[in-house]
């Protein structure tokens, strides 16, 4: 089997850079670059934009035009070899005449799965698999997550003081952070297909939970993509008169029993198939992938967030923490009351920190 040189690396590497150009459009597609090269020249080059667009290796060939004949392809992901919205990129590259595909990931979706990487072998062509899979693989946790487990990539993120508080206990919290995090968190919103709140966080701060594009700290490409307002409000405390509900984007209220009213026609009632007092979080996230959501960003409450952590639900959690005190007269990170001794505490290793204005931001993985 081929293995990858040095210039391999850096032509994927490229290709990596151009998939991440996509990162807040594609969805529910994944994020994927493409690099043709002839004769150590980089002739053609492209990324998938949007769903229902052409993949990266269609705009790679076009940009390519002849000179993709005899030339080496590099992809994050592995050639579709079946037809959707578009019909198969493992056909198009064999047509073009290329003689080596370099594949960085084989395509979790079990439509493809390596059968676009056999389909190429069968034409005669060679293709090295698996060159710089990891980072190939961060371009796309939540569509990699929904094809293997069938449930979107959760992030967790929370705002706190230096002693762990979240709000004054009368639930004034505006603001803990400074104005820098809270345009970061609007990059989070952007690249995410659904926001996760709860019915007390958006009664108590009537947000509109939507991406704010004049807070983006990035030229958005083409038309902004807002993602899915999912609300859990199994109380079914709220009404139609809130702000959430004048914008036009989606929005799924999730609750275990039927709710009625009068409501906006972009507002989707998601009755969960048990009953009680509390949702069941697992069904509502396979739920959610069922309609393609790939990534989801949970903002909301501490019993909320405790609810995901506790329930073992969250992939990533950021949090980003004021340097401010706030004293005992306050409200703390999580609520996880069913944690009564240390030997059961939930545990957390960093991945990285960073300075985001005057705030520390913390990038945790669950072990």
């Amino acid at each position: 089997m081929s293995v990858c040189t040095q210039l391999d690396y850096q032509y994927m590497a490229r290709a990596i850079r151009l998939a991440e150009q996509g990162l807040y459009t594609t969805s529910p597609n994944p994020r994927v670059g493409c690099v043709i090269v002839n004769e150590d020249k980089v002739v053609g080059e492209g990324f998938h934009i949007k769903a229902g667009g052409p993949h990266a290796e269609r705009h790679a060939l076009v940009d390519a035009g002849e000179l993709a004949k005899g030339a080496c392809v590099y992809v994050t992901l592995e050639p579709c070899s079946h037809t959707g919205r578009t019909s198969p990129c493992a056909d198009a590259l064999i047509a073009a005449g290329v003689t080596r595909v370099v594949v960085g990931m084989v395509d979790p979706n079990p439509k493809v799965s390596g059968r676009g990487i056999e389909k190429l072998r069968q034409a005669g062509i060679q293709v090295v698999e698996n060159c710089l899979t990891d980072a190939c693989e961060k371009l796309n946790p939540g569509f990699i997550k929904r094809m293997q487990l069938g449930k979107p990539y959760v992030r967790l993120k929370l705002a706190a003081s230096l002693d762990g508080r979240t709000a004054m206990q009368s639930g004034e919290s505006q603001w803990i952070t400074s104005a820098d995090a809270r345009r970061d968190v609007q990059t989070y919103r952007a690249r995410s297909c659904a926001i996760i709140s709860g019915a007390g966080t958006v009664l108590a701060d009537n947000p509109s939970l939507n991406v704010r594009i004049s807070d983006l700290n990035f030229e958005y490409l083409g038309e902004v993509r807002q993602p899915v307002r999912v609300v859990i409000d199994n109380q079914l405390r709220l009404s139609n008169e809130l702000k959430l509900f004048s914008l036009p984007s989606p929005v799924y209220l999730v609750a275990n029993k039927k709710r009625s009213g009068d409501w906006p026609p972009h507002v989707e009632m998601l009755e969960l198939s048990q009953t009680g007092q509390h949702i069941d979080l697992e069904e509502c996230l396979v739920e959610l992938a069922k309609r393609e959501i790939n990534e989801v960003w949970v903002e909301g409450g501490a019993a909320l967030a405790g609810a995901f952590m506790q329930a073992g639900l969250v992939d990533e959690l950021i949090i980003y923490q004021a340097p401010i005190f706030m004293g005992e007269n306050t409200r703390g990170l999580l609520d996880m009351p069913n944690i009564t001794e240390l030997k059961q505490a939930v545990r957390w290793q960093f991945e990285s920190h960073t300075r985001v204005g005057q705030d520390l931001k913390l990038i945790l993985r669950a072990l």
